[in-house]
């Protein structure tokens, strides 16, 4: 949980204020995963941050929902190409979920359970990148 709360340091995602009146404040949870190997051992233990979207009311709090995926066309476009061209394909692990496109709208987000600052508690994330989850 810490590694990915350093990525969003490192990265600028999002900067501590104090809670603004009249303003959504989108809650956060945490989403466990082990990583396993081709002989199904546990190589690795991962934590996601994310915002719980579905407290966002559509046509008031977003317009449009974007998601950090990509559609199975393109990957079969890719790999058939790469197929075509002789190229050699790696899989990488993605450490970090957040978009790197910055926001136009302001979004607060509650402070991560578990790791709410002693001294502001009551302080809210203000956030200049997408969190997964966030519509």
């Amino acid at each position: 949980m810490q590694e990915e709360l350093n990525h969003f340091t490192r990265n600028k995602v999002w900067n501590l204020v104090p809670q603004p009146n009249n303003q959504n404040i989108i809650g956060t949870r945490w989403v466990f995963r082990n990583k396993l190997d081709e002989h199904g051992t546990v190589i690795r233990k991962k934590a996601r941050l994310v915002s719980q979207g579905f407290r966002q009311e559509e046509g008031i709090h977003f317009d449009e929902s974007f998601a950090p995926v990509a559609r199975l066309e393109a990957i079969r476009i890719f790999l058939a190409y790469a197929a075509y061209k002789n190229f050699k394909v790696y899989q990488m692990d993605v450490k970090s979920a957040f978009l790197n496109g910055l926001l136009q709208e302001e979004v607060y987000v509650e402070q991560p359970p578990g790791f709410v600052n002693p001294l502001t508690p009551n302080h809210v994330f203000k956030l200049d990148k997408e969190l997964y989850g966030l519509k």
